[in-house]
């Protein structure tokens, strides 16, 4: 069983604080890694070539995070074939993710990074064009500028590239489902006079390492549902929201266990309790664990659990000693 008194905040400065939640936090998500998760289609090689052609072209890089996970949500191959060109960070999702975090995380980007940041909201129209402004405000000099500013949208699969595209043009063109893959070939669309954008396939690299984020990556709903066993990402999910969001994990499914005793539990004890408090019972009052698990994502996808955030950047003492390990 894992507990933790958490010390006096007069003995213990808050940043040492930070860094023993989050490795409680780790250490309870870590446990329920039991598989291996990978899902590199053939459709994301072929887009990964085009995608390095086609970046040769461009002048600004458009890359969209996952607001929830922008570290697991970051695409390394994109570093590399981007190279220098200039690039605006774009949080999307961000009415699904915490705002508190993700007020942390646009903070901690513009430091660590200098490129621009900015989160987007998919209930808002008007949020969209602050990422064209931030376009041009990064852009290489356009004096004597005879052809529209090209602009790419990148990122990993689900993450609200064609919503994206969609708001900008203020019609529905891009195909948008709420599954990874739904984009497979480039699209260029010419918004006005000084500026064109193009859509992407979204792309994974081949090879997760870091199972922990693959986990995350799966709960998010990035990663085809069938590559990965529902109850282990469900179960994994069921134990990050009972040690940070208890409270909304109580509330949506009426849970009448006080919040200091959900964590203990194993993945698979708190997907029945989740499973028995919503009634998804098979005959003679078993918990249909599948139906719980399905029901689980879905709606922790869909924010109807509230608004979570998986990941949350590291204090900079914290990221020299947070000993992180993937998952394997």
């Amino acid at each position: 069983m894992l507990t933790w008194n958490q010390p006096s905040a007069m003995v213990v400065p808050q940043v040492l604080q930070q860094i023993l939640q989050r490795a409680l936090w780790r250490i309870t998500t870590t446990i329920v890694c039991t598989m291996t998760i990978n899902w590199f289609p053939g459709h994301m090689n072929k887009a990964r070539r085009e995608l390095a052609t086609a970046l040769l072209r461009v002048d600004v890089v458009i890359e969209l995070l996952d607001a929830r996970l922008p570290e697991s949500s970051s695409n390394p191959m994109l570093a590399t074939l981007r190279g220098d060109k200039p690039r605006v960070l774009v949080l999307a999702k961000s009415d699904l993710a915490d705002p508190a975090v993700t007020r942390a995380w646009l903070q901690h980007l513009e430091r660590a990074d200098g490129s621009r940041s900015l989160a987007l909201d998919g209930t808002q129209r008007g949020t969209a064009r602050q990422v064209l402004e931030a376009c041009r405000q990064v852009a290489p000099s356009q004096t004597g500028r005879k052809k529209p500013l090209g602009c790419m949208i990148v990122g990993i699969p689900n993450v609200g590239k064609s919503t994206l595209i969609n708001s900008l043009l203020g019609r529905s063109i891009a195909k948008v489902g709420n599954q990874p893959a739904i984009t497979r070939q480039q699209k260029r669309y010419q918004l006005n006079t000084d500026i064109a954008v193009s859509d992407t396939p979204g792309v994974l690299w081949p090879k997760l390492e870091d199972q922990m984020a693959a986990y995350r990556l799966a709960a998010s709903g990035a990663i085809s549902d069938a590559a990965f066993d529902y109850l282990d990402v469900a179960g994994f999910a069921a134990t990050f929201l009972a040690t940070r969001y208890p409270d909304l994990l109580r509330i949506r499914y009426g849970l009448e266990i006080p919040a200091n005793e959900l964590v203990p539990r194993e993945p698979m004890e708190l997907l029945e309790t989740i499973g028995r408090g919503r009634g998804l019972l098979r005959q003679g009052g078993i918990v249909d664990l599948q139906r719980t698990a399905e029901t689980l994502l879905r709606e922790l996808r869909s924010g109807k659990i509230g608004r979570i955030s998986f990941e949350e950047p590291l204090p900079a003492a914290a990221a020299l000693n947070n000993g992180d390990e993937p998952c394997n």
